[in-house]
C-alpha cells in the first residue's frame, strides 16, 4: 500500500498556492484601493495629442452647447486629489479637512449634444507651448487656476517663479517642459478699485472707466486671459466715473444716490474688455479672451448667519432653476461677450469666448467645502454654529469640469487654425 509523504499533498487536494491564493487576494485589494484613491489612474495620453483622424476633426468643428447636459456618475474620479497636489488653497483641499463624503468626487459634466472628453493634460501643454496664460479676476479665477495646475501636474512639474502680495493674490508658475507660464492676477471687479479695510473706508471704491493695472500694465507679455468676476459685486461700495460719483450700492450714511451693483458691473467689463482688445488687437499682437461666467453659491439660510451647504448630491434635471441674481449676472456676462466678439471678428488673432459655467455649476451644491473649509470642524463634536463656504469649490470638484471645457475650446481654435493653414 502507497503511503502518502507527509511532505508532498494528496494528489486531490489543492496545492498550498491554491490555498493561500484567495487570502492574498483578499489582503492586496484594500491596498489596491487605497493606492488609486491616493494615486488616481488616468489613461495615458497619445504620443501626438493633437493628432486626430478627419471624423474626430469634423466632430470638433460640430459647435456644442457645453451648457446643455446633467451630471452623471462616474467611477474613474479625479486625475488628482489633496495628497498629490500641493497647489491646492488650504480652504479647497476638503479631502485633507476630514470630509468624510467622497461620493462628490464621482460625476462627470455630460452634454446633451457631443462628448466631454476626460482632461488630458499633455494636450493642454502641447497646444499652449510657449504661452503665458492668465487668470484675472476674484477668487473664483484663482480657484480655477489652482484646479488647472493640479490637473497639469500629473504630467509636468509647475514651479512658482513669481509671488507678490498678501493671501497670494499675485502668483506666477512655469512648466519648462513645454516653456508655459501661468499667473493669476487678483483684480475682483477688474477695473481699479480700492477694497474696504480697518484703516479705511467700509465700503469698496470703484472707478469704472479704468482698468486695474495690476494686470493691464502686463498684457503685452499675455498670451490667453481668463477672467472671473462677480461676488465682489455684491459688497457695499461707491462708485466713480469720469472722476466723479456715479452712485453706490448699499451705503447707508453717505449722501450718494443708490444705483445698485448691476450696471456697474456691466460698465467694469465693457471697461476690461475694450482695453484688451484696444492694447492687444489693434497692435497686431493676437491675444485669446475667456470670460467664465457667475458661479452660483448654495448657502441655505444667510451667509453671515451660519448658512450652510449640506448637500451631498448633485442636483437632478428641473430640481434648480437658474433664477434671480445668479440669471441676471450671467445674462450680462453673456450680453457684454456677445457684443464683442463681432467687433473681434474683424481684428486678425483676437479670439473671444464665453467660458459658461453658471448652469454646470449651479447643478453641485455637494462641490463646496462647507464646514471643511477649515480642518475637521467637529473633531470635538458637532458645534452648533460652524462656518461655512459655499461659494468656493473643493479641489479636486465640479471646477475641474471649467478646465475640461476650456480644453476642448482651446482644441477646436487649433483644429480651425491648421485647416486654414
Amino acid at each position: 500500500m502507497d503511503v502518502m509523504s507527509p511532505l508532498k499533498p494528496h494528489p486531490n487536494s489543492p496545492s498550498p498556492t491554491k490555498k493561500l491564493l484567495p487570502f492574498a487576494l483578499y489582503a492586496l485589494l484594500p491596498i489596491a484601493l487605497l493606492r488609486f484613491y491616493f494615486h488616481p489612474f488616468h489613461h495615458l495620453p497619445p504620443n501626438n495629442p493633437t493628432i486626430l483622424t478627419k471624423e474626430e476633426e469634423i466632430v470638433y468643428e460640430t459647435p456644442c452647447d457645453y451648457t446643455d447636459g446633467r451630471w452623471v456618475h462616474d467611477k474613474m474620479g479625479p486625475l488628482y486629489n489633496g495628497t498629490t497636489c500641493g497647489t491646492i488653497k488650504d480652504g479647497q483641499n476638503c479631502i485633507s479637512h476630514g470630509r468624510p463624503d467622497l461620493d462628490y468626487l464621482y460625476w462627470r459634466w455630460r452634454p446633451s449634444q457631443c462628448k466631454l472628453p476626460r482632461f488630458n493634460p499633455n494636450t493642454f501643454l502641447h497646444l499652449l507651448s510657449n504661452k503665458h496664460i492668465a487668470f484675472i479676476g476674484d477668487s473664483m479665477a484663482r480657484n480655477q487656476l489652482e484646479s488647472l495646475l493640479c490637473m497639469l501636474a500629473t504630467a509636468s512639474n509647475p514651479n512658482l517663479v513669481y509671488r507678490d502680495g498678501e493671501d497670494n493674490k499675485f502668483r506666477t508658475w512655469h512648466f519648462a517642459s513645454h516653456n508655459i507660464s501661468i499667473s493669476v492676477y487678483w483684480s475682483p471687479f477688474l477695473v481699479k478699485g480700492v477694497e474696504k479695510s480697518k484703516a479705511g473706508p467700509n465700503h469698496n471704491e470703484l472707478y469704472v472707466d479704468t482698468v486695474d493695472e495690476k494686470w493691464g500694465s502686463d498684457l503685452d507679455h499675455i498670451d490667453m486671459i481668463l477672467l472671473s468676476i462677480g461676488h465682489w459685486f455684491l459688497h457695499p461700495a461707491v462708485y466713480y466715473e469720469g472722476g466723479l460719483v456715479l452712485g453706490c450700492h448699499y451705503c447707508p450714511g453717505l449722501n450718494h444716490t443708490e444705483i445698485g451693483f448691476y450696471d456697474v458691473m456691466r460698465k467694469a467689463l465693457k471697461t476690461a474688455l475694450k482695453t484688451i482688445i484696444e492694447r492687444k488687437g489693434a497692435n497686431g499682437n493676437g491675444i485669446d479672451v475667456f470670460l467664465a461666467t457667475f458661479s452660483p453659491s448654495h448657502f441655505e439660510g444667510e451667509w453671515d448667519k451660519a448658512g450652510a451647504c449640506p448637500k451631498t448630491k448633485p442636483y437632478k434635471e428641473g430640481e434648480k432653476m437658474l433664477e434671480g441674481m445668479d440669471a441676471d449676472m450671467r445674462a450680462i456676462e453673456v450680453e457684454e461677450i456677445e457684443a464683442v466678439k463681432v467687433n473681434a471678428k474683424q481684428i486678425e488673432g483676437l479670439r473671444i469666448e464665453m467660458l459658461d459655467v453658471t448652469k454646470l455649476s449651479l447643478m453641485r451644491p455637494d462641490g463646496h467645502p462647507g464646514p471643511y473649509m477649515y480642518p475637521f470642524p467637529f473633531a470635538n463634536g458637532v458645534r452648533e454654529r460652524v462656518q461655512n463656504d459655499c461659494v468656493h469649490w473643493c479641489l479636486p470638484g465640479p471646477v475641474d469640469t471649467w478646465n475640461q471645457i476650456l480644453l476642448e475650446v482651446i482644441r477646436k481654435w487649433s483644429i480651425q487654425s491648421r485647416r486654414k493653414e
